[in-house]
């Protein structure tokens, strides 16, 4: 009985070729420095990279108005604006408007 021979299996019966496939499975799968692997890794640096910006502009704006608290009248503007102090001759009167208040249905 004879075997046809099919074109389709030839490339597999050449071990050279099977062992570089099984190679390029095994490292872009299963090796420890994997294609996978190796694109979260640049994904989160990345992400960590934008992360690190974002923190550096946050600490020009801090360095900013820290340096304003510096400064007599910028420490009482800050503690009259955001804590409502207030000398013992003055009233003061906080004006709100409707849309800058919080209901129960913003939550």
């Amino acid at each position: 009985m004879k075997f046809k021979k099919n074109k389709y299996l030839k490339p597999f019966k050449n071990v050279y070729l099977l062992i570089g496939a099984v190679f390029i499975v095994w490292m872009l799968f299963f090796d420890a420095n994997s294609w996978i692997i190796h694109s979260e890794l640049n994904e989160e640096i990345n992400d960590l990279e934008n992360e690190k910006e974002y923190y550096k502009k946050e600490i020009i704006k801090d360095k900013k108005v820290l340096k304003e608290l510096e400064t007599a009248n910028g420490l009482e503007k800050f503690a009259r604006e955001k804590y409502y102090m207030k000398y013992d001759n003055e009233e003061i009167y906080i004006i709100e408007y409707e849309d800058s208040l919080k209901t129960n249905a913003d939550d």
